[in-house]
């Protein structure tokens, strides 16, 4: 058994063991859960040193690591294919590291503590097998097993309108679902093994354009089965229009799920139009390229203005995610080297750092019990560790020299600019937008008189830290060193941008 297995199925087997243990024992349930994350985490990260950062190309099985490969349902070219390269390995390296750190943010849940951090495992074991699936039946499998967990985990655990959220989430996400399974039909059907002549979900061979039948080379075809890609990844970045789900799940969704829906999930529709749309479908991704810097543009300055609007900080945060998720599109929709490199750092570098905000969120709103910003003030004298914390986190959003959000949205603007000017132009005024927003909630939040209700709030305790300096740790290191996170993408993301420039005929 390989280490991709071991990453994508120890979290269900931790999930069945938490299923076996007594109930009301919420302290093993925790602890087993923790135990089983950090051995998630211990194995992706002894991956790390392993893993070649030459090996070139994205389209062929040499081009993955740590390649699994057992036949499954052999008689529809169903196969277990798992393997990472440049643009996975990351996502399953902060998969693994966010997983670990919500457990501890998890330990203020009292009802039905079990339930609970079986379907987190359960979740993450949905999470890991997406990223480093490379059958679209497989992949496709993952990808809805993360749905019912995470309904599940707003609808039960979260705030009072917990249940039009999750129903909310499950109908775009099915919806997205739907068109993605249609398209990989129409794949499937059009699409042979060269070895054996049979139809096939290898997502190698659908990458490879002499596999394709006449009918997927129609160009009316290839901008349909594009677009139903497309709205399926798109629910999940979020990108305007498909973003409405977004707030109301994080505002009623608990902490650590909050962490994992914009830390992870949102990833996951990026991800995916890389993956899929760009690599098998490159010279219709170099038509629309306009399209996609377009809705990046609109998310970037549409999320910045509407986080500025926001009296709810739950709500500030999840909005500021649509707008930085609006860079990864932008930068990507160039193919250039810079642009495709700084879109997946960008990825990587905001699922650090708003985790780290929707921990923060979470650590003020468990002492005062809401979240309106206008209702605290001078909370710098009470809590002057939480402030330092805060502070990165916030200065890391705003793009600020030296921490790693500069970097990725400097490589996003680098990449773009030669190819999307005027979007880039526009875009670059988000800066602005951000850090007037951000500045302004830290000034009603931390200065200015105290309010009277919050003179003896505890400051942040050692459980939070926790959660919180690991990943503060990781935004001070990536802005100063990226190339402990670039290294690991820049000759897959090169390759794919330089596939689509030449519309798929390297």
């Amino acid at each position: 058994m390989g280490p991709l297995t071991l990453l994508t199925f120890i979290p269900a087997v931790g999930a069945a063991v938490v299923g076996l243990l007594p109930g009301n024992n919420h302290k093993l349930i925790r602890w087993t859960t923790l135990v089983t994350t950090a051995i998630v985490l211990v194995i992706a990260a002894s991956l790390y040193p392993q893993f070649s950062t030459t090996m070139a190309g994205i389209n062929q099985e040499s081009s993955f690591q740590f390649v699994e490969k057992a036949s499954w349902i052999p008689q529809y070219g169903i196969n277990y294919f798992v393997g990472v390269d440049g643009l996975s390995f990351p996502m399953v390296l902060l998969t693994a590291l966010l997983c670990f750190l919500c457990i501890p943010a998890s330990w203020g849940i009292g009802k039905f503590v079990k339930g609970y951090h079986a379907l987190f495992l359960l979740l993450e074991t949905g999470m890991i097998g997406t990223f480093v699936s490379l059958d679209f039946f497989l992949f496709y499998v993952f990808w809805e097993l993360m749905l019912l967990p995470m309904y599940f985990l707003i609808g039960i655990w979260g705030g009072p309108r917990r249940v039009y959220a999750a129903i909310k989430f499950f109908l775009y996400t099915l919806l997205g679902s739907v068109l993605m399974l249609i398209v990989i039909l129409v794949l499937y059907f059009n699409v042979k093994d060269p070895a054996t002549g049979l139809h096939t979900f290898n997502m190698l061979h659908m990458m490879n354009g002499a596999n394709h039948s006449a009918f997927l080379n129609l160009d009316t075809v290839r901008a349909l089965l594009f677009f139903g890609l497309y709205i399926g990844f798109a629910i999940k970045v979020p990108v305007f229009p498909f973003h409405t789900w977004l707030p109301d799940a994080h505002v009623e969704a608990p902490t650590a799920i909050s962490v994992i829906l914009a830390g992870v999930l949102l990833k996951m529709g990026t991800y995916g139009l890389l993956r899929v749309n760009y690599a098998m479908l490159p010279d219709t991704t170099l038509y629309f390229a306009w399209f996609l810097a377009l809705m990046g543009t609109i998310n970037i300055i549409y999320g910045a203005l509407c986080a500025m609007a926001q009296t709810d900080l739950k709500k500030l945060v999840a909005y500021s995610s649509i707008s930085h998720m609006g860079y990864v599109m932008l930068a990507m929709s160039a193919f250039t080297p810079a642009g495709m490199n700084g879109a997946v750092l960008q990825m990587f570098n905001h699922g650090t750092i708003t985790a780290m905000l929707f921990l923060l969120v979470g650590v003020i709103y468990d002492r005062a019990h809401h979240r309106e910003i206008a209702g605290f003030g001078g909370l710098a004298n009470v809590m002057p560790k939480y402030l330092g914390v805060t502070a990165v986190a916030f200065f890391a959003s705003m793009g600020l020299p030296g921490l790693s959000g500069f970097i990725s949205e400097a490589l996003c603007f680098i990449g773009a600019f030669p190819v999307w000017q005027t979007f880039t132009i526009i875009s670059i005024g988000s800066i602005i937008i951000t850090a007037g927003y951000l500045l302004w909630t830290m000034q009603r939040i931390f200065f200015g008189s105290t309010n009277p209700k919050y003179t003896d709030l505890p400051d942040i305790n050692a459980r939070e830290l926790f959660t919180l300096i690991p990943l503060a740790l990781i935004v001070i290191y990536l802005g100063i060193w990226p190339h402990a996170v670039l290294d690991l993408m820049n000759t897959s993301m090169s390759f794919l941008g330089n596939l689509v420039q030449h519309g798929g005929s390297l």
